[in-house]
């Protein structure tokens, strides 16, 4: 795991961290020194997640490394602001344009080869707005739509994630503006039913690169070759840009063949160096919701003193209470939340840090009880904990009438039964 926190340390190493994240961010915001700021945001983004191990194992987090990185290539190499046009290497603009290629044809891909049945018949929408990991209010409201709105909307998203990604390199400008609007718009449908972290914001800031001068002149007074006189160069030098695509590109194609084909397989030299490569999360494969989940398992966290009495714990946006309303948190990701929905698809011995969870509880660590929306005892910790797992599903139009409820639920089993912790 490579981190500067082998270095530095934790606790105040990672509010470092995060403020050095953030001044870089300001200065490459201004124009200053904006490869340096880059490079320095890579190394600070891949130390956090370094050290965050299952909380930072998201794909956008990768993605986010990845973007970094290549935006380091495309960045003028000075250090104050050119208030003039930079002219970047059209090597480095296409390898931006070959991360967004990869990501949404990938993604797209991925369901197919999968063999998942509901992707296969177009059924995945008719469930995935009340098993995604933190729905919308409006993600209710897509899932009462009528089951054939589902399925056009999943042939839909299949056109946009398989067969428009060809069209960003297409020599006709208009179809690339198409298709670089085509995508943003399937972003935004996304974050409108589904708490996607940054993903959305991400992927949409891809797709920019697609849409060049000629496309953000109509809504200018002055025409794309106005600037053209005042264009200076300070790119990449071509010889060292040349080996890195080079690179990229060979790596990001070799790790995509066993995805798209089930037959292919690497050879053992080739799978040493994509395992050195692995931990910097700088060159990855894609794939999202490869596979569909159909039953959406919540675990209710619960404490008692007696062992008569369970109280439950409330998170701050993950489905608990059935009378709360589903909330809106992109960009933020509340990562326990998140990782609550990925502990209920599993088992304990798999998740074990649940039971830390349920440690610091037992300790009212303030650091922890912060991260949920109710802490039942606040005075006295508990001295028992159970985890229920229930199957969650969204309401009918009828039954939240009925009961003003959001969620409907059944008990499953013990996630963790009844524990005495010591």
């Amino acid at each position: 795991m490579p981190t500067l926190c082998w270095w530095l340390g934790t606790g105040p190493a990672l509010h470092a961290l995060c403020a050095l994240g953030l001044i870089c961010a300001l200065l490459l915001f201004a124009g200053i020194a904006p490869a340096l700021n880059l490079a320095l945001l890579w190394l600070s983004y891949l130390s956090l997640c370094g050290v965050g191990q299952t909380f930072f194992n998201f794909q956008w987090d990768a993605l986010l490394l990845e973007t970094t990185f290549l935006a380091f290539w495309l960045a003028p190499w000075s250090w104050l602001p050119f208030w003039r046009r930079v002219a970047p290497a059209p090597l480095a603009h296409w390898l931006i344009v070959w991360l967004l290629f990869r990501l949404m044809f990938l993604s797209g891909a991925v369901k197919l080869v999968s063999g998942d049945p509901t992707w296969a018949n177009l059924t995945a929408l008719t469930v995935h707005y009340e098993t995604q990991p933190l729905p919308t209010p409006l993600g209710w409201y897509a899932h009462q739509l009528p089951a054939w709105f589902h399925r056009a909307s999943c042939a839909v998203m299949f056109v946009i994630e398989l067969g428009v990604p060809f069209l960003f390199f297409l020599p006709w400008a208009r179809v690339r503006h198409a298709a670089a609007l085509a995508t943003i718009a399937l972003m935004g449908l996304i974050a409108l039913t589904g708490n996607y972290t940054f993903f959305n914001l991400l992927t949409a800031a891809l797709c920019l690169p697609v849409l060049d001068d000629a496309f953000w002149a109509r809504f200018t007074s002055r025409s794309a070759s106005s600037a053209e006189p005042n264009t200076v160069e300070r790119a990449t030098p071509r010889w060292l840009l040349l080996p890195v695509a080079a690179g990229v590109l060979i790596v990001t194609t070799i790790q995509a063949g066993p995805t798209l084909f089930a037959r292919w397989q690497l050879s053992p030299p080739i799978t040493t160096v994509l395992n050195a490569l692995g931990p910097f999360r700088t060159l990855n494969n894609y794939g999202l919701f490869r596979v569909m989940t159909t039953v959406r398992a919540e675990i209710v966290i619960e404490g008692s003193r007696d062992g008569r009495t369970w109280s439950a714990y409330e998170f701050r946006y993950k489905p608990g209470d059935l009378a709360r309303r589903p909330t809106w948190v992109a960009p933020h990701q509340p990562r326990l939340d998140w990782q609550m929905w990925f502990a209920a698809l599993g088992h304990l011995e798999h998740n074990r840090w649940v039971l830390s969870l349920c440690e610091h509880l037992s300790k009212n660590t303030p650091a922890v009880t912060a991260l949920l929306a109710t802490n039942p005892f606040p005075e006295a910790p508990p001295t028992q904990f159970r985890a229920v797992r229930y199957e969650y599903h969204f309401t009918t139009r009828e039954e939240r009438a009925r009961t003003g409820q959001w969620w409907s639920r059944t008990p499953v089993d013990y996630y963790l039964a009844p524990t005495r912790l010591r």
